[in-house]
This record gives C-alpha cells, structure tokens and sequence, in this order.
C-alpha cells in the first residue's frame, strides 16, 4: 500500500468511501478524481483531476473507484488494473469481519456490516452500511449489496448484481449475474436469468405492451 488514496467518483458513494477511509487512518493524502469539472472539492477533499487523468497518479497513489453504478465502477476498475494500479480493499473499523473471509481488490465494507466466516466478496464490490452476509457465501465480482441487505448462509450473488434496500435472500440461493432485486424483496428459490424481481417472495418483472 502507498501512503496516498485517489477516488474516483466525488459524488454520494465516494463520498461515504471517503468516510470510510478517513476513518481507517491509513493513508496521510486523499484526493478525488470527477469528470465533473465544476466540482473542486468535496467534504473539504480535493478534488485534483479527471478520470482521464488516472495513469498520472499510478505510482503515487492506491487508487479505488467510488461510483454506485455497477457497470461504470466495473469499466473503470477493469481499466486502472489494467495500468497497474494498486487497489485497496477498504473496511470501515464498525464492520464485523469472520475468519478466512476473503476480498477482492477495489471492495469496499460500510459501517456496521458484518461478514461472517469463510465467505468470499470478488473484487469492486460494496458491501453498504448495515447489511448482512452469512457464512459461506460467495459475491461475485461488482455487485452492490445495498444498506438494510441480509444474505443467508451458501449463497451466490453473481457478477454485477445489484440487491435494492432491505432485500433478504434466504440460505442456499443462487442468483444469475446482472439481476436487480427490488428493495424489501425475498428471494427464496434460485434466480436462473439476469431481471429484475421483486415482491414476497421475489418474482421477475414483466413490462407490460
């Protein structure tokens, strides 16, 4: 690790990845990265460049991507890895954290999560504030999991999902990649196809016309 963070995306979720780091006390320097130009700042953090800007600062900073879109956090994840960047795992200290959990490169865990043993999160996930994952299960690389989330036991969220606020997902289900859960949605059978779902128990939406 360097002693110095660069987060792009300056907005509401790199904001709270901010927080989170501030909190951690490990790096002396934060910076921002936002396409944005009229933003200079954001919660008194600089805000020093574009994301086009990025390979300029490799080698000084530890660089992670604070942007709540899953397909954009994915872009340009896949593109600072690409150049070599280090990328932190970042853990607010009120998480709770099993043994020989284990965590991909670019994740990040909010305040009063909690991980329980033996379960794996892929790279560039959020892991929101006061969400839940129990023992042995497995989030793919770029999903959210959403503030208010609990997962049970042996579940597997697939890549890029997203679980909406307050969603639970009962032991032993298996989600496609790309699926939407709905916020306060239960999912309890597997979900086979990329969709959006939701309701007790959750089940795919279907545009009408």
């Amino acid at each position: 690790m360097k002693n110095k963070l660069l987060i792009i995306g300056a907005s509401g979720h790199g904001k709270v990845v901010a927080d989170v780091a501030l909190k951690m006390n490990k790096w002396q320097e934060i910076s921002f990265l936002d396409n944005d130009k009229s933003i200079e700042s954001s919660m008194g953090i600089r805000v020093i460049g574009t994301s086009d800007n990025v390979e300029e600062y490799i080698k000084q900073y530890d660089i992670l991507v604070g942007i709540g879109d899953n397909t954009i956090r994915q872009k340009i994840h896949k593109e600072i890895e690409k150049l070599g960047a280090t990328i932190p795992v970042i853990v607010h200290p009120d998480a709770v954290i099993g043994e020989k959990v284990k965590f991909g490169c670019g994740t990040v865990v909010m305040a009063g999560a909690i991980v329980n043993c033996c379960t794996k999160i892929g790279r560039a996930c959020i892991i929101n504030t006061g969400s839940t994952i129990d023992h042995d299960s497995f989030i793919e690389d770029f999903v959210h999991i959403s503030p208010g989330v609990h997962i049970a036991g042996t579940v597997r969220v697939g890549k890029g999902s997203w679980l909406g606020i307050g969603s639970v997902v009962s032991n032993n289900i298996k989600l496609s990649k790309g699926c939407k859960i709905g916020a306060g949605a239960v999912v309890v059978n597997n979900i086979l196809q990329p969709g959006v779902y939701v309701g007790i128990p959750a089940k795919k939406l279907v545009s009408k016309g």
